[in-house]
């Protein structure tokens, strides 16, 4: 028995001036599928959600929901004029007695029913409309990037929500990990055409090199063929014009299809220039601590970053990723402790909060009315990496157009004010970049080549991201802050910190491989023993569940080394994990000690 379709539409046409958004399209979605709709920023893909939604209304074509089935939109910017609070908001669209599915959805998604509309960020207001949408439970949600000002916790609850519903969803993100585990279809905007595979985002990058090889592969046989012809054409006609002149137009033909194709958008031109080289210790941080009123954001915490090291920051809104960054940097003073910064440190900062972007000043005023990029007695002009050229010449490097220049900051999509700020960081030499949620609304390409910027950067990274397949792409070190006041330091990304860390609340015994062999048991008797004080009882629990750590840690960063390129192709990487190997393991045999010395005077 067929299956009635979710949303069905069919000859869609859209224009906004200039070439067609879409034409004629034709897009199917069934119960239960899970899609991922992607393109470059600026394809059309908010546009295409907000057709599906019935939000925009196309030239032509038709869009066909069944009765009895619902279709849900996440709105980006949120009209909440009326309501009181993020909660009456939320509980809009459910009956009297149904506020306990906000309530469920506001837990997961870390925001406040209570909180006053008039006094809630951006990133409150969004998750107030994902709540919105999750406690409706529409038979097709569209969402558009969901895991937009979400810390990993709240992305981990909404991915398992999303991997249990059985209804379907469109999503757009531009969060790997997130479209990895969930979707399986990719529907793909590209040059006003969509196509559809029937694989999730996993095979997408494949998928669409294969097609932009074909292309290149037919367009290069399509100028060979216009080479030929027009050869013949200044050769071989005059003896033959009448009877020939169908080839003419053939030719004509040809060139005109070339004309027509349009062409594929290339990636920003991002470029990163290091200045002089720092100090190899960038910055050492000891003891620091930090507390505000009642809420205790760092005890006593060391750090050392040394030059070419990269440094994630990763934990809960809220934890004080932020606040650590502004300590090492000197913005804020840490309440004990100290910190000593290195020499001929020029810092770069990305600011998650584009306060370095005044919305009601164009993008033109926004880059020649930085002190650092003035060119003195040229309007037109900005310095970029010591070198004058024109505003609009660098802002199509960033894939601005001519007509965007003048245009007001506040009507740049997300995407584009992230790549503006990232014009600004670019222009100038550095040696100690700070990202602070610098993957926001990027799109997959743009972080690829980031990425690859990072990785040949030659300077030091300080980085806070929620983005896993990121931080697992350029992260040397993981700083995790996980409330309380509590960071630890890592080697490695995202993956590598959840290999090695050992949750709080649980009692994990030592393995069998090291603890054992010492004829360890994988119990203590201390709860009535008089030869422990409570410190050393306490000590004593602490050990097994400390030494497991040690080793997963070890055997991470054995298996890291165990990579006979890696020296070669990353020796920053291969020098940091050799000092991290050879800390944890003096750090295992000093617990190992610890815990016989315990045990034996537990035991008399």
């Amino acid at each position: 028995m067929a299956r009635i379709p979710l949303l069905q539409m069919s000859g869609i046409s859209l224009t906004f001036g200039g070439d067609p958004i879409f034409s004629d399209l034709d897009l199917v979605v069934q119960p239960g599928d899970r899609v991922a709709l992607v393109g470059r920023n600026g394809s059309g893909k908010s546009t295409l959600m907000k057709v599906m939604a019935e939000l925009v209304e196309a030239d032509t074509g038709s869009i066909v929901v069944p009765p009895g089935k619902s279709v849900g939109y996440m709105e980006q910017d949120p009209k909440m004029e009326g309501f009181a609070t993020l909660g009456d908001f939320a509980a809009s669209g459910l009956d009297a007695g149904e506020m306990y599915k906000v309530e469920r959805a506001g837990e997961g998604l870390k925001f406040d029913p209570a909180r006053p509309v008039e006094t809630a960020s951006g990133g409150e207001r969004r998750r107030a409309a994902l709540a919105k949408l999750m406690a409706e439970a529409p038979d097709l949600m569209l969402l558009d990037e969901p895991t937009n000002h979400l810390d990993i916790e709240a992305i981990t609850w909404l991915e398992g929500e999303l991997s249990a519903t059985r209804a379907g969803f469109v999503l757009i993100s531009h969060d790997r990990a997130f479209l990895n585990a969930l979707t399986r279809a990719t529907l793909w905007v590209d040059r006003g055409q969509v196509r559809r595979q029937e694989k999730g985002f996993e095979a997408f990058e494949a998928w669409r090199d294969k097609i932009w090889d074909e292309e290149d592969q037919a367009r290069h046989k399509l100028n060979r063929l216009i080479k030929s012809e027009s050869r013949w054409a200044v050769e071989g006609i005059s003896a033959r014009r009448k009877r020939n002149m169908g080839r003419v137009r053939a030719l004509q033909d040809l060139k005109a299809e070339r004309s027509s194709q349009i062409k594929r958008q290339g990636a920003a031109e991002l470029a990163l220039e290091a200045g002089p080289k720092s100090g190899r210790k960038v910055i050492e941080a000891e003891g620091i601590t930090k507390q505000f009123g009642d809420k205790i954001i760092l005890t006593p915490f060391d750090l050392k970053v040394q030059r070419g090291d990269r440094v994630a920051f990763v934990g809960p809104n809220g934890t004080g990723k932020t606040t650590l960054l502004k300590m090492l940097l000197g913005e804020i003073e840490p309440d004990t402790g100290s910190i000593k910064r290195g020499t001929n440190l020029e810092v770069a900062l990305f600011d998650q909060t584009r306060e370095q972007l005044d919305p009601d000043m164009s993008l033109w005023d926004n880059l020649t009315s930085d002190p650092s990029m003035r060119v003195s007695g040229k309007a037109d002009q900005v310095m970029v990496r010591g070198q004058p050229k024109h505003v609009v010449g660098y802002l199509k490097e960033f894939l601005f157009d001519e007509r965007q220049a003048r245009a007001p900051v506040r009507s740049l999509s997300g995407g584009e004010k992230a790549r503006l700020l990232l014009a600004r960081l670019m222009a100038r030499t550095s040696n100690l970049l700070v990202l602070d949620e610098p993957t926001n609304d990027l799109d997959v390409e743009t972080l690829d080549l980031l990425q690859e910027l990072l990785d040949a950067y030659d300077g030091t990274v300080l980085l806070v991201s929620h983005d896993r397949d990121f931080l697992d792409r350029v992260a040397t070190t993981t700083i995790a802050m996980e409330g309380g006041g509590h960071a630890v330091s890592y080697a490695g990304g995202w993956s590598d910190y959840l290999a090695q860390r050992t949750p709080k609340d649980s009692v994990i015994r030592p393995s069998k491989s090291k603890t054992q062999s010492k004829s360890k048991p994988t119990t203590s008797r201390t709860s009535e023993n008089e030869g422990l004080s409570y410190k050393e009882r306490h000590r004593l629990e602490a050990l097994p569940a400390e030494m497991e750590r040690f080793e997963q840690e070890i055997a991470k960063l054995e298996a890291l080394m165990a990579d006979p390129d890696l020296f070669t192709r990353e020796p920053v990487k291969f020098q940091k994990a050799t000092e991290a190997l050879v800390e944890r393991q003096n750090k295992l045999s000093a617990a190992e000690e610890e815990w016989l010395e315990l045990e034996e005077k537990n035991s008399n």
